[in-house]
């Protein structure tokens, strides 16, 4: 089992001990160890009990529980308070915004034991009188309830895409000579998966066979799913070699692509040709989603897409002085190690105390350190950077004598995210405008799967951008990836820089600059569009420009 799936456990086991008002201690230990789990780069599998006492979080009182998942795949205390859960009320716990004390109301106070009676009491108003909750936290949880549902099923690309390859690779060592490759939405990058689809030239038995060879069984509807793995159901199709290169092409290819362009199957002789017949350069699969790459394609080649390669330097990242892992020397030495030029450390504002932002006397004494930093490494450069909360009415955090202070400013939208699509696009108008403000930070505030952005004015806040001289992050945490690829073709064409930031809080978390990359390609950013494709020199001519 991997870091993430033990944290699931004991993430679990955590919060139906708090249902069942457990011991306060053992609750708190168990959310610290699977917070730690999840950041922890190292796999805790591959680590000895002594070594795990030592990583932050993970206490002498769940060390046991970790190593009993790793030799049993299980936990027998978690195993005991799901067989006295109803099932319905463990995936009440599921339901973003309802803690344990709130369920536990729910169930032995309001006898629901579902989320379908959840969702009927909520419709019928018999939550507004129960105390703890009242109107606001029963929309609430009717807006939850539905995001989640249309949820289902669903899995976030990054975990999906890795976990696919690795199948198709074990394919490839198996079938000598034959085509296999990647199709539907996994080649078209989505950013939410529901179906796997693999297409090759081997007949479906012999295929099957192998697969059932690797672990793999099958569900009701004849797909392949592993069921010690990632669950997701795998569609395989078979495509003899003479029409390989046009199923790989129709199948690599949303629907709304191929009538875009026309199609028509009996004409194919390329996919280079289909795109020459049109006058148009050729289209990565990435972008074949039927939504601006013919314009696209007019005026940039492929060769001009962002690659993870041509990256300068990372911006927006946090340490351990606000919600972070690692030191400012632990990020930067991780990035020099990268052949990075540049890092802007960007912790949070004083407003986000759950995330103990800095007050004005740690931002300074940050900034000491920063320098102390430069002048012993003068071959790479820490920025000072913040990520300001855009407060409720756009202001941004700090006065403007600490705000002038620092080389960089992204804003960001941290509280209060229950606006109208006005009130959010007026909140980031004024920061915007703001003239300390370099970046705007993930836009909408989503969480794929798991929370729904705010609605924007995408036009009128791009257009505040290109003439405030104001940066857009693509936030390339995977369950971010925000701004939305479908507004980096507008953003270009109003020549508004666009910076893929990992919103890095431990070295590990560079590493999803890959996935923000491949969302921009998406949406069609060039290198040339990209700011922290810029090199160093570059660069602090765009912070000197405002």
């Amino acid at each position: 089992m991997d870091n993430y799936e033990i944290a699931q456990l004991l993430d679990l086991y955590s919060k139906l001990l708090d249902l069942h008002a457990g011991n306060d201690f053992k609750i708190k230990a168990l959310a610290a160890a699977a917070f730690s789990l999840k950041k922890l780069q190292d796999p805790v599998a591959q680590m000895t009990a002594t070594e795990w006492i030592n990583v932050r979080g993970l206490g002498k009182s769940v060390v046991s529980n970790i190593a009993e998942i790793l030799e049993t795949g299980n936990l027998q205390a978690l195993n005991e308070l799901i067989a006295n859960t109803p099932p319905g009320v463990v995936q009440m716990m599921r339901i973003k915004g309802l803690g344990a004390k709130k369920v536990r109301i729910l169930w032995q106070e309001m006898h629901m034991q579902s989320i379908d009676e959840l969702y009927n009491a909520c419709r019928e108003n018999r939550l507004i009188e129960v105390k703890g909750f009242g109107s606001k936290t029963q929309a609430q949880i009717i807006s939850n309830i539905e995001f989640m549902l249309a949820a289902h099923g669903k899995y976030h690309y990054a975990r999906v895409a890795p976990f696919i390859n690795k199948v198709v690779l074990s394919l490839q060592s198996e079938l000598d000579g034959e085509e296999i490759a990647v199709i539907g939405q996994i080649s078209l990058q989505s950013d939410t998966i529901e179906l796997a689809e693999i297409l090759s030239t081997v007949e479906e038995i012999e295929l099957a066979e192998i697969l059932e060879n690797m672990g793999f069984e099958t569900d009701s509807n004849g797909n392949f799913f592993h069921p010690e793995q990632i669950g997701i159901p795998i569609k395989c199709a078979y495509a003899s070699k003479a029409e390989w290169n046009r199923l790989v092409f129709e199948n690599q290819s949303s629907k709304a692509h191929l009538d875009l362009i026309n199609y028509n199957a009996q004409n194919f002789k390329s996919e280079q040709e289909t795109y020459n017949q049109l006058g148009l350069n050729y289209i990565p699969a990435a972008m074949r989603h039927g939504h601006k790459e013919l314009e696209w394609a007019k005026k940039h080649t492929q060769s001009e897409l962002i690659q993870f390669n041509q990256l300068q330097g990372s911006l927006h990242n946090h340490t351990v002085y606000s919600d972070g892992v690692n030191s400012i020397a632990e990020m930067a030495n991780y990035c020099v190690n990268k052949n990075w030029h540049y890092l802007a450390i960007c912790d949070h504002s004083q407003s986000a105390f759950y995330a103990n932002g800095l007050k004005p006397e740690t931002v300074l004494q940050q900034w000491a350190e920063i320098d102390d930093w430069n002048t012993k490494n003068t071959n790479f450069t820490v920025y000072k950077g913040i990520e300001s909360d855009i407060l409720n009415n756009g202001d941004l955090d700090y006065n403007t004598e600490i705000l002038a202070g620092f080389d960089l400013v992204v804003a960001s939208v941290h509280s209060n995210l229950k606006m109208d699509k006005e009130t959010a696009t007026n909140r980031l108008m004024r920061a915007i405008e703001n003239p300390y403000t370099r970046i705007l930070g993930h836009p909408t505030g989503r969480l794929l799967l798991m929370r729904e952005g705010y609605d924007l004015d995408f036009e009128k806040i791009i257009d505040a951008c290109s003439a405030n001289n104001v940066a857009i992050e693509i936030n390339a945490h995977p369950y971010r990836l925000d701004l939305d690829w479908k507004w980096i073709h507008y953003a270009m064409n109003k020549n508004v820089w666009l910076s893929i930031n990992p919103d890095a809080h431990e070295t590990a978390g560079f590493e999803d600059m890959y996935w923000g990359v491949l969302a921009a390609q998406k949406g069609g950013l060039t290198t040339q569009c990209c700011l922290n494709a810029l090199d160093k020199s570059a660069f602090d001519i765009w912070l000197k420009s405002k």
